[in-house]
C-alpha cells in the first residue's frame, strides 16, 4: 500500500471531510485530498496574522516592543487562551502578544494583534502571497455561531494554502527572495518560525509521533471540525508538511465518543503515516 492509499484510508475510514496536503521535504512528493476546496481555517488562520504583522514591523508601521495593556473589554466573546482569566492591567509587548496568539491560541492576544492592523490589510496580504482561498472575514469568530455555519462566516482557507505559507517560511530562514516575499527582515523570518515551534498543545499532527519530535505548526478549533497545520522535524531537519483541515464532524460518533476526540486522532494518524513511510 503507497502512503498515499494509507491517507486517503484513514479518511475513509470516518464520516466526516478531511481535507489534507502533505509535501515530502526531501523527495518533493505531493499527496492532497480536497486541498484546494475552502474550509474553516480555525486558528491556523493566525500564521498569516502574525506574517502581516511582521511585515509591518519590518516596514517600521507597528513596534513590536510597544507596551499594550489588558483591559476588560479584550476577554468579550473569547473562548481561547489564558490571559481572560488573569486581572485586566497587565501590561505586556506587542511581541508578546503575538507570542500568546501562537503559543496558547490566546484570543485576548490576537486581539491585541489584530487591532494594530486591518483585516483587509491581512487578506491582500495572504492574497499577495498566493493564498487564493484564504478569506479574513472577522477578528474573532462570534461564540454563538451555530455547528453548521456557513464558510462566509468565519474566515477560511485550504490545506494548499497553509503549506504554500509555511514552505515560503521555511524557505526565508536561508533565502532572500523567500523573505522579501514574506515582506520581513531575515531575523523576524527566524523569530516567526521559532514561535511556531514554541506551540505548546501536542494533539492533532504531534498526538501520534515521538514525543520529543520537533513540529513547527498552529493548531485550531471550530463549531465544524478541528484544523492543524505544521512542519515536521526529524534529526533537527525538516522532513515534512503536513496541513488536515476536518469538516462536518458530527457532535458524537456513533459510539458516544466526542466527534472532535476522532477527528484529532484523525489528523494525528494521517501525520504518524508521513513519519513511518518518509526517510529523512
Amino acid at each position: 500500500m503507497t502512503t498515499s492509499d494509507t491517507l486517503n484510508a484513514i479518511c475513509d475510514a470516518q464520516p466526516f471531510v478531511t481535507r489534507f496536503m502533505v509535501r515530502n521535504l526531501v523527495t518533493g512528493q505531493e499527496i492532497e485530498r480536497g486541498a484546494h476546496e475552502e474550509t474553516p481555517s480555525g486558528s491556523t488562520r493566525k500564521t498569516s496574522i502574525m506574517m502581516a504583522l511582521l511585515k509591518a514591523a519590518t516596514e517600521g508601521r507597528v513596534d513590536l516592543d510597544e507596551p499594550i495593556t489588558y483591559e476588560k473589554r479584550l476577554a468579550e466573546e473569547v473562548a481561547s487562551g489564558m490571559l481572560r482569566y488573569l486581572t485586566p492591567g497587565l501590561v505586556i509587548s506587542l511581541r508578546d502578544a503575538v507570542s500568546g496568539m501562537m503559543v496558547l491560541s490566546d484570543n485576548v492576544c490576537t486581539k491585541m494583534v489584530l487591532e494594530r492592523l486591518t483585516l483587509a490589510e491581512v487578506d491582500g496580504y495572504c492574497k499577495d502571497l498566493g493564498m487564493v482561498n484564504t478569506h479574513h472575514r472577522f477578528l474573532i469568530p462570534p461564540l454563538a455561531l451555530p455547528a453548521d455555519h456557513a464558510l462566509t462566516t468565519v474566515t477560511t482557507t485550504s490545506a494548499a494554502d497553509q503549506v504554500l505559507l509555511l514552505q515560503t517560511i521555511l524557505d526565508a530562514q536561508t533565502s532572500v527572495e523567500a523573505q522579501q516575499k514574506l515582506g520581513c527582515r531575515e531575523d523576524l523570518c527566524h523569530w516567526a518560525m521559532q514561535t511556531l515551534k514554541n506551540q505548546v498543545l501536542r494533539y492533532g499532527i504531534r498526538s501520534r509521533l515521538p514525543f520529543e519530535t520537533l513540529v513547527a505548526s498552529k493548531s485550531g478549533r471550530g463549531k465544524r471540525g478541528r484544523m492543524d497545520a505544521g512542519i515536521v522535524y526529524r534529526n533537527k531537519a525538516p522532513l515534512f508538511i503536513i496541513t488536515a483541515y476536518t469538516d462536518q464532524v458530527p457532535q458524537a460518533m456513533p459510539d458516544g465518543t466526542p466527534g472532535y476526540t476522532v477527528a484529532l486522532e484523525t489528523m494525528g494518524r494521517l501525520a504518524q503515516a508521513c513519519w513511518q513511510d518518509f526517510q529523512a
